[in-house]
């Protein structure tokens, strides 16, 4: 589904849902409360978020790997939108993303991934197949495997939306409770929100790669199906892209022929179909060819002092 406006904004919509979304925190709350998380073989650092939708969660995962790759990092994800429960290592050559999910296939590029709905199943097989470090995209509001390190990742431009949680907002927990349990905070886009909040907060940006495809003057029409696709399209504009259309679908959307075909029918001589890398694993094989990927990285504005906190913490200062 696409977030409604009114997450955005307390209207009416969001007052008559209000009491929903305070029994919907109070079993959250129990959740936490009533479980004793198990630890894993392998530190475990959580890349999280108080909201339903994309705040950036993957793109900090990869930077994060990039930066500890000396411990040998292995992702674990949920795998949302894949069949296979898992544990279950991600092998490129023989999964789709109707197999494992998206997130899982985007990550398998870079390092070691597996999906398991059980989290501490997750961790435990990525120890045992030789993770020095295991890194979970999302599961901040698992309470079932023990975290090392918990970052809560913010999308400076949709802060915490209306403050109020499913589904009156977007809110998966209230964000004092959210920040509570956050070691440290990653604050990305150039959006002026800023939690109240004394644990270290470290500011990133999405940016195009150094050696990614030349944009500048570039005819395009863009489509993605993420939590946020404005974003996508913002990072498009600010590459120098033209952009002559823009096709803005629900997150996790799994794109017919059809949809592409009403979307190539707008494409007129020397333009080219672009959609984000995590969208690209989701189209039916015969388009992968016929539309290009955006590669896109997270980039923190004092990696040092994410790297020395993150050290820090795992004892590997």
């Amino acid at each position: 589904m696409r977030a409604p406006e009114f997450w955005q904004r307390r209207g009416l919509a969001a007052w008559a849902l209000a009491p929903a979304g305070c029994l919907y925190a109070a079993g959250g709350w129990v959740r936490q409360r009533a479980t004793t998380p198990t630890a894993a073989p392998a530190p475990v650092i959580c890349i999280g978020n108080a909201v339903v939708g994309g705040a950036g969660k993957t793109p900090t995962l990869l930077a994060l790997a990039r930066m500890l790759a000396d411990m040998n990092p292995h992702a674990l994800s949920r795998g949302y939108g894949g069949s296979e429960p898992g544990p279950l290592r991600v092998d490129l050559s023989a999964h789709l993303a109707a197999d494992v999910g998206d997130e899982p296939l985007l990550l398998a590029k870079t390092l070691p991934s597996w999906v398991a709905r059980d989290r501490v199943a997750g961790a435990q097989a990525a120890a045992k197949a030789g993770a020095g470090l295991v890194l979970m995209d999302d599961g901040f509001q698992n309470p079932a495997l023990a975290k090392m390190i918990s970052l809560l990742v913010i999308d400076t431009v949709q802060g915490f939306g209306n403050g109020l949680c499913l589904p009156a907002g977007p809110l998966r927990e209230p964000p004092v409770r959210a920040l509570a349990r956050a070691d440290a905070v990653v604050l990305i886009g150039a959006g002026a929100f800023r939690p109240e909040t004394v644990k270290p907060v470290f500011r990133a940006q999405i940016a195009v790669p150094a050696g990614a495809p030349d944009l500048r003057g570039q005819t395009v029409v863009a489509f993605a199906g993420i939590g946020r696709p404005e974003k996508f399209f913002e990072t498009l504009r600010a590459a120098g892209a033209e952009l002559i259309a823009e096709h803005p679908f629900p997150d996790h959307h799994v794109f017919t022929n059809t949809e592409l075909d009403r979307i190539s029918a707008s494409l007129p001589e020397g333009a080219v179909m672009m959609t984000t890398e995590k969208d690209w694993v989701r189209l039916p094989s015969d388009w992968q060819n016929r539309v290009e990927a955006l590669p896109v990285e997270l980039v923190f504005q004092q990696p040092e002092t994410v790297a020395r906190f993150l050290r820090g913490r795992l004892g590997k200062a």
